[in-house]
Parts: C-alpha cells; structure tokens; sequence
C-alpha cells in the first residue's frame, strides 16, 4: 500500500526511549505513515520493545541494521519501504519529539522550494552532567554558533539537523553515504547544494536532544564527529569555518600545556620557554572554564560549572578525531 510518508529511527540500546519517540512521531502523522526501526543490534530490550508496539500498531516495522551506521539503516529502510513513497522524515531516537512535529515538517515541505526541512534543537539535560553537557552545547561555546543550534528558524540554510527529505532527490543522489561512519547528514548536504537543491530550517518546529550522560561518552561521540567531518573533507574537499578550525589547535595546546609544565619543573632555568609553551593551552582552558562559569550564572546551576570541562571534552574529542582521520593512509572507499 502507498504510504505518505516513511519514518525511519536508527537505534542501539535505546530502551529508554523508544517507546516515547515512537509515540511522539505517530502522533501527527499522516494516515497510512510507515514508521520503521532500523536496529544495530541492541543487547538492552530496545527490539523487543519495537515489537510489542508492532504487534498492535501495523505502522510500525523493525529490521536489522547489520553495518550499524545510521547511513546504512537510513538507506535499507528506504530499499525496504520506500518504493511508493514520496518523504523521508528521519528521526533520531536519542531525542524527544513535540506534538505535530510531522505535521509541521509537512506542511513547510508543501510550501517551501526545498529538497530537505531541516530543524533548530535544544539540548536538554536532568543530571548534573547532562545539564552541563547542554547548557555548553545549546550556547556557541560548544557549537560555534551553527545554524540550526542557534536558535532560529524559518530560513535557508547550507547544513542542519536531518527532519524531512524528498526521497526523488534522496533517491537521486544515492542516499547516504555508507562509508561515512559519522557526519553523513552534512556529506549527504553537500551534494544537495552541489546538486543546486534547497535546505531549509524549520520555525514551526525543533526538536529536544538528550546528550550523553558520562564525560567518556562525551568524548567519544565528538571524537566520531571529528572522524566524520575529516572524511567528508577529504571527500569533497571541502573548507573547514572557523568553529570548527578551532577545535583543531585543542590537541596541540594541550600537548604544549604538558611539555611546558614539564619542562618548568625539570629545570627552572627553563621556566619562562616552558610557560611559553604551556600559554595556548592555559588561555583555552581559563576561556572554557570562564565560559561555564558565565553559563552557571545564567542558569543558576551550580551543575552547569561542569559546562568548562565538558567544552573541553567536546573541542578535544572532534580535534583528535578530525587529525586522526585526516592522517590515516587514504582508503578506498565505495558507495553503495
């Protein structure tokens, strides 16, 4: 049967929150919408979770991801179900969706000459941590202030958070690149610019993300970014902006904060060379430090002093995986 429009949620290990996106999604969805799971292989009860919902819901499908990249999932959810089916809204499972989200998707994607609505997002967290983790990543200390975590909608944009996509120009350009692990949202971007096709951001709706609860977490998701948008530049050849050149220089500052203590203590003969050395990674932590200082007086969260190391985390993460990536041999990759 035609289906009006396709929903597809990657997942690993989000029992936490499955239940609740699929809810949230379906509640403003077109008659007739397919909604299908694309799983990675979760050890927690998330499958099983999509299968009683499945059960009595005939919208709901859920299938195996066996390469475990969003891109991949994304991409075989549309080879299975997308055959008549003219959008693409994908969701991501790690986030809480507002009431007529869908509706509101499809409404600008009739009324906007754009082959993808893209949408503004907040982070939103209920630990000490996770409130850290989003006051920096909602403010340009953590973002460098990008488009679509600035905070306003209702224009066009180079590059934002994925929502809705016209499967002709999804379809046209191959999908997501599979050989992405990270950042197929700003290749699969990329093409469509190339391709002289539209992005818009949506002002009738954003969604909330919840960020990861552990600092390791932290960093290891910002590490897979880095890695990501490494590829898609070495790709295309695309030029890095500011915001995200900086991160750059986290790697080597922190290198020289440890060789120039090192060096002052060794020998105090030395001292001044080595605090010389040691200044860019001293200015970068004081600026972080300053800059979750300032959050925690907005917010009135003592929490929120954790936003200077979790900025930290963040820029250091996304350098040393951008460098990693961009200094590995070249690699053959294929699309599929």
């Amino acid at each position: 049967a035609h289906a009006p429009v396709l929903i597809v949620v990657p997942t690993l290990d989000e029992a936490a929150h499955i239940a609740q996106v699929i809810d949230g999604l379906l509640a403003s969805a077109p008659a007739g919408a397919c909604l299908v799971v694309a799983d990675g292989g979760s050890r927690d009860a998330t499958r099983s979770i999509v299968r009683a919902i499945a059960t009595r819901d005939a919208r709901v499908h859920l299938i195996d991801n066996p390469d475990r990249l969003q891109s991949a999932g994304i991409n075989r959810a549309v080879q299975m179900f997308g055959s008549d089916t003219g959008l693409l809204i994908r969701a991501d499972a790690h986030a809480h969706y507002p009431a007529g989200f869908c509706a509101d998707l499809l409404a600008e994607a009739a009324s906007r000459d754009a082959a993808a609505i893209t949408v503004p997002m907040d982070t939103r967290g209920t630990t000490p941590v996770t409130r850290a983790v989003a006051a920096v990543q909602n403010s340009w200390l953590g973002t460098g202030g990008s488009a679509h975590r600035a905070g306003r909608g209702g224009r066009y944009v180079d590059h934002g958070h994925h929502a809705l996509m016209r499967l002709a120009d999804f379809r046209a350009l191959g999908g997501y690149d599979p050989s992405q692990s990270h950042n197929e949202d700003a290749e699969f971007d990329h093409r469509l610019r190339t391709g002289g096709r539209r992005i818009w951001l949506s002002g009738l709706t954003r969604i909330t993300y919840l960020p990861r609860g552990t600092f390791t977490g932290l960093f290891a998701q910002y590490r897979n970014h880095g890695r990501g948008r490494a590829m898609t530049v070495r790709k295309h050849g695309t030029a890095l902006r500011l915001r995200q050149m900086l991160p750059l220089a986290t790697p080597f500052a922190a290198v020289g904060l440890g060789l120039g203590l090192a060096i002052s203590l060794l020998d105090p003969r030395l001292t001044v060379p080595g605090l010389v050395l040691a200044l860019p990674g001293l200015v970068w932590i004081m600026a972080c430090l300053t800059g979750g200082a300032i959050l925690a007086l907005r917010q009135r969260d003592a929490a929120v002093l954790l936003s200077g190391p979790a900025a930290m985390t963040m820029h250091l993460g996304w350098g040393l995986g951008f460098l990693g990536e961009r200094l590995r041999p070249r690699r053959r990759t294929s699309r599929q």
